[in-house]
């Protein structure tokens, strides 16, 4: 069975940068498109980021492009998230998560295993 686990998340100030790792254990994560959601106070779940399974497909939310990057590395079963230029409104819990199936992988109901999360704070 599929484990996502989050690390990376940490309190910083604007301007700063972050880099978030979602480790899998359990399964490889070759073959699969993954993602990265975030959820910040009294707001809905988000659209981060996303690789395909092979690499080539990387949507970001409009929010985070041109700063942030999407990496994967199927040979650590890992995928980062580099967090560059971080703003107050990206203060949120990050989760990452594989995309189970279905061509659109920007939607969350598309994923079907999800890790715990990594808190990130920026203050301004």
């Amino acid at each position: 069975q599929l484990r996502l686990v989050e690390s990376g998340g940490g309190t910083v100030q604007a301007g700063d940068s972050l880099r978030l790792f979602c480790e899998a254990s359990g399964r490889r994560i070759s073959g699969w498109g993954m993602g990265w959601f975030r959820q910040a106070p009294e707001k809905e779940r988000e659209f981060v980021a996303a690789v395909s399974w092979d690499g080539n497909i990387t949507p970001y939310a409009d929010s985070v492009k041109g700063r942030f990057t999407i990496s994967r590395h199927d040979d650590q079963n890992t995928v980062w998230l580099q967090m560059d230029s971080l703003k107050p409104e990206d203060t949120a819990i990050y989760v990452c998560a594989r995309h189970g199936g279905g061509g659109n992988l920007r939607r969350d109901n598309e994923y079907d295993v999800w890790g715990q999360g990594t808190h990130v704070i920026v203050s301004s």
